[in-house]
């Protein structure tokens, strides 16, 4: 029998069925769980040492079910919808996607929930837009998207109210859209009502009011699935701060796991739902803006006297579903989008004491390997009996595509983050800072890059540069493709390597490349570049009156990663061309770059499709198209969360499209078990 069985009982227990000949025969199998795929896998121990596998789903899915073991039939679940953005002009904060679960002693879990075998439907809600200012008025933000498990559906988080009222209330939904306070002296909007359709237990709570009168106009908080939004007021000076969210603890360690929002009050991860915190002005002296609620809310942007903007609102953190931070009444100030959700289903697989070598992440077994997935940030913790030399995949967050307003054409689609494989040894006792990396948000003003993610500070993934609108796509790891308007746009410049396709640990910038360019779109407009993947440049669009270009292939993860039973990373090609060394398999792929935006052209293909010319593949968004003449619209999709895709390439004009978001990286480590 292999050592590590013994140092490990939990993954003694994993590979029981791996086994054969007399090694598998003088054993007696244990009890055995459900059997299913899907998400990314986490296995570890509850006291008093109950196994449970996780399936953690941060983009749409399927839960496959294969059998059905001795635990029995029932699972738990978690499934958050998108949150609502933030609202304009002193405008509220945006509500929390709904949150259900029936998480065993939680005061919000409902009845059980009995599987049998068959596919179960994963869709993961996107978060709302922000509202935009125009002029005296403000819109409010858009609402998130529902998120669904099978027949358990959580509502999108309601957007935040824009200033002044009626013209745009909060948004009902999950949760709220808070109020949104006045410009200008007309009056506050009113709050948007949360558990929208009601269910029991709730799945959320309402938007706070707002104030309205000069000087002081004070937004109110969005709704959050553990408290109501805070509600604006003029003595003190204050916005409203998102409602508390709640800890659902299903994916592993709350102190480690890394899923959800960090609570830095007890120092643990798995919160989830915040509300977006208001926006403030204050003609007449100093202001305090409403704060993101704990489980991922974003903050209230604030401006106070003499029009100085103190700070800017932010964006609900992907995978929580928290609510966008308002904006404020600035030219320099902006609303923020509404956090992803997430859906997380687990079971009982096994009665063990298991013991791990390190902490951090969601973790799995396959192949002999121990495999820590970072979904977000977090810590990797080795104790002083660990020395191993570990394998290592980073990716840094995606570009944004390129969107602005003024030219009838179609802009650059969004960069890849770099993407970085190898190998290094850790002993222990230490303590390893993961940083996953933020894909770009779209915005209508230059987007810069995703976030960088890091395994330590000495290995460092760059974030990929956003596509151009209306300007050059922006440099990062992977870069951004050019804008067809303001007379054609050259693409950025990858600051990695271009990747050979082969299999092997990367150079010291990792893989990553440029931007396609785009030719001047003229009369009858054009299409962007394509952005850089980390396996390909960029698609160039040399003529006018073309669509818009492909983004650049991504990268298959290597083997120790492709765990059957998971779902990291998104579909590839599945035949010819595909790199050299690669399977054909069509999964685990990342890092693709984003489709350029198309305005004026009509044809089969309308927006450059995202990670190669034949995808989407790798998770990569497909560019947005218009036609004046031949509508309809087709709107651009953002990367992947946790793929490190860029987004698909806006348009501009009074028919405008979106660009999509860049998807978010990730960090995976593995040893030895």
């Amino acid at each position: 029998m292999a050592l590590r069985s013994f140092n490990n009982p939990q993954a003694r227990f994993l590979d029981f069925f791996s086994k054969t000949g007399t090694d598998a025969s003088n054993e007696v199998p244990p009890p055995s769980g459900i059997v299913a795929t899907g998400g990314v896998i986490s296995d570890y121990t509850s006291p008093p040492g109950a196994v449970y596998r996780a399936h953690v789903f941060t983009s749409s899915g399927t839960f496959n079910v294969s059998s059905i073991g001795s635990y029995g039939s029932n699972v738990e679940y978690l499934v958050v919808a998108g949150g609502g953005g933030g609202g304009s002009n002193n405008g509220g904060g945006g509500g929390a996607g709904g949150l259900r679960t029936n998480l065993s002693g939680h005061p919000l879990a409902g009845s059980s929930f009995p599987i049998s075998p068959g596919s179960y439907t994963v869709t993961i809600g996107s978060g709302g837009a922000p509202g935009a200012a125009q002029g005296s008025l403000g819109t409010g933000g858009g609402s998130g998207t529902n998120s669904v498990f099978g027949s358990i559906t959580s509502t999108a988080g309601g957007g935040g109210g824009g200033g002044p009222g009626p013209v745009s209330d909060g948004s009902t939904g999950g949760s709220g859209g808070g109020a949104g306070g006045s410009e200008g002296g007309g009056p506050a909007s009113n709050p948007g009502a949360g558990n929208t359709p009601p269910v029991s237990p709730s799945q959320g709570n309402p938007g706070g009011t707002a104030t309205a009168a000069y000087p002081v106009r004070a937004g109110g908080g969005g709704g959050g699935a553990g408290g109501a939004g805070g509600n604006g007021s003029t003595s003190p000076a204050a916005s409203g701060a998102g409602g508390a969210g709640v800890q659902v603890a299903i994916s592993g360690p709350p102190t480690s796991s890394g899923v959800g929002a960090l609570n830095p009050g007890p120092g643990e991860y798995q919160w989830f739902a915040g509300g977006g915190g208001g926006g403030i002005q204050n003609d007449g002296g100093s202001a305090s803006g409403g704060a993101g609620g704990a489980g991922g809310g974003g903050a209230g942007a604030v401006v106070q006297s003499p029009a100085s903007l103190v700070n800017n609102s932010s964006a609900g953190t992907y995978a929580t579903g928290g609510g966008g931070g308002a904006q404020g009444r600035s030219a320099n100030s902006m609303a923020s989008s509404g956090g992803s959700g997430i859906v997380v289903v687990r079971y009982q697989i096994s009665q063990v004491t298991a013991t791990a070598k390190a902490t951090g992440g969601l973790i799995s077994y396959y192949g002999g390997k121990t495999i820590h997935t970072f979904t977000s940030s977090g810590t990797f913790t080795a104790p002083g009996t660990f020395s191993e030399t570990v394998e290592y995949v980073v990716i840094g967050g995606g570009g944004a595509g390129g969107q602005q307003g003024g030219n009838d054409d179609g802009h650059g689609g969004g960069g890849s983050g770099s993407y970085k494989t190898g190998t290094t040894s850790i002993s222990g006792p230490s303590t390893t800072t993961i940083q996953v990396g933020s894909g770009a948000a779209n915005s209508p003003h230059p987007a810069g890059t995703g976030t960088a993610s890091f395994f330590g500070p000495p290995i460092t993934a760059s974030g990929g540069g956003s596509g151009g609108g209306s300007a050059a796509g922006i440099a990062g790891g992977s870069a951004g493709g050019g804008s067809a308007g303001g007379g054609g746009k050259s693409g950025g410049t990858g600051d990695g390597d271009t990747f050979p396709g082969t299999i092997g640990s990367t150079p010291t910038n990792g893989w990553g490349n440029d931007g396609g360019s785009a030719a001047n779109g003229g009369a009858n407009g054009g299409g962007g570049g394509g952005g850089g993947g980390a396996g390909g440049l960029g698609t160039a669009n040399s003529a006018p009156g073309t669509a818009g270009g492909p983004g650049g292939a991504g990268i298959q993860l290597p083997s120790t990663f492709r765990n059957p039973a998971s779902t990291v990373g998104a579909p590839g090609p599945t035949s010819s061309p595909v790199p050299n060394g690669y399977d054909t398999s069509g999964k685990y792929w990342v890092a693709g770059g984003g489709g350029g935006g198309t305005w004026g052209y009509v044809g089969p293909q309308l927006g450059g499709v995202g990670g190669g010319p034949a995808g989407p593949y790798a998770g990569a968004g497909n560019g947005g198209s218009y036609n004046p003449t031949s509508p309809p619209r087709v709107v651009a999709t953002s990367g992947l969360e946790n793929t490190g895709s860029g987004g698909g390439g806006g348009t501009s004009t009074s028919s405008f499209i979106a660009a999509g978001k860049g998807g978010s990286g990730i960090v995976i480590i593995a040893y030895p078990s």
